[in-house]
């Protein structure tokens, strides 16, 4: 059986156990947030990675990985994961150092696992067929002040507009087809598997991925607390290596930006015993996101995010990308692992 999903409530007393020592000394609290691109986690943890390395984890579910960086600034998180936020930068500036050391997630071209769907009546209709058409919609996104936030500007900056022409309506990721199904919402910057979900449903349809109007965007990330680096700087670097060794495998699975390789056999079981989603046709059928066997980071689409929350105001710019990324946990795995090469 996998990992019990500890309750956002539960976060903070799992938190201490692990901080005061009452648990096991190796034992980690991961905040994740519950998308297919945590499948690295979900193998490393289930495979024994993790296990091979001392370590224990424990996975805390968070809707955003905006809500995760409180915890993670205190030390009650070690490790998080999600897309970067304003609320990244913030904490910084107020003193709680974290830290960005790894990809968990891009959309090289074909890899569209993130899109923006629309509402199957409107499109059906004729009422919205170009990004012109979403002006004073309703659009779904996980959280205010996120990476996705840029993400909806960006694409409609290319019909001449910004966020501020759509009106967004903040969800997590599983509620947005609950959303569309009661018309509450027009469309939505959705990832898988929600994607999938929504499409089975009928609810909507997907209009334009990310990976068309933002190819190779760092859409989700890996994060440390400045605490577990600076504590336990041996177990960040292990904890990494073990990482990799998920997300190298996730690879072997993947065929294109499907899970159609042969050793999906063996991955989606996981998947599914981890996850929300319990079909594996589900797995098999939606698309995937590509992670980068060594871990690197796309910075250049960090720092566009980055103005994007500066000139939005909703940080003052005063720390910096370069401030909050350190590659060097990567580099050692990567450094250990060796150069991948595809089962």
């Amino acid at each position: 059986m996998p990992q019990a999903w500890k309750t956002l409530a539960t976060a903070a007393l799992v938190a201490g156990l692990v901080v005061g020592g009452h648990a096991g000394a190796q034992e980690l609290a991961v905040g994740t947030i519950g998308a297919s691109s945590d499948s690295p986690f979900f193998i490393a943890d289930k495979r024994g990675y993790f296990k091979d390395e001392g370590l224990t984890v424990k996975f805390i579910r968070f809707d955003s990985a905006a809500k995760a960086m409180a915890p993670l600034g205190t030390g009650e998180l070690a490790v998080a994961s999600g897309a970067t936020s304003a609320a990244l930068y913030n904490a910084v500036k107020r003193g709680v150092t974290l830290r960005i050391v790894a990809d968990k997630a891009k959309n090289p071209p074909g890899y569209g696992f993130e899109a923006l769907l629309v509402r199957k009546d409107l499109r059906d209709e004729g009422k919205i067929k170009t990004l012109t058409d979403f002006k004073g919609r309703k659009i779904a996104i996980s959280a205010s002040g996120n990476s996705e936030d840029f993400l909806v500007d960006y694409a409609m900056r290319k019909a001449g507009m910004t966020i501020k022409d759509v009106d967004p309506v903040y969800l997590g990721f599983p509620q947005h087809i609950a959303a569309f199904t009661n018309k509450g919402i027009d469309a939505s910057l959705s990832v898988e598997p929600s994607i999938s979900s929504i499409e089975k449903a009928d609810q909507a349809v997907r209009f334009l991925g990310v990976d068309e109007f933002y190819p190779n965007f760092e859409t989700a990330v890996v994060f440390y607390s400045e605490k577990f680096i600076k504590e336990r700087p041996e177990d960040a670097k292990k904890f990494m290596r073990a990482y990799l060794r998920g997300a190298r495998d996730y690879l072997d699975a993947m065929n294109g930006d499907r899970l159609t390789a042969p050793a999906a056999d063996q991955v989606i079981p996981i998947l599914t015993e981890y996850s929300f989603i319990k079909s594996p046709a589900v797995y098999r059928a939606m698309r995937s996101q590509y992670v980068d066997p060594n871990g690197e980071l796309n910075v250049a689409a960090l720092k566009d995010a980055w103005q994007y929350f500066k000139d939005a105001k909703m940080t003052d710019g005063s720390v910096t990308v370069d401030q909050v990324v350190d590659t060097s946990f990567a580099q050692w795995a990567a450094q250990q692992l060796g150069p991948y090469k595809k089962k």
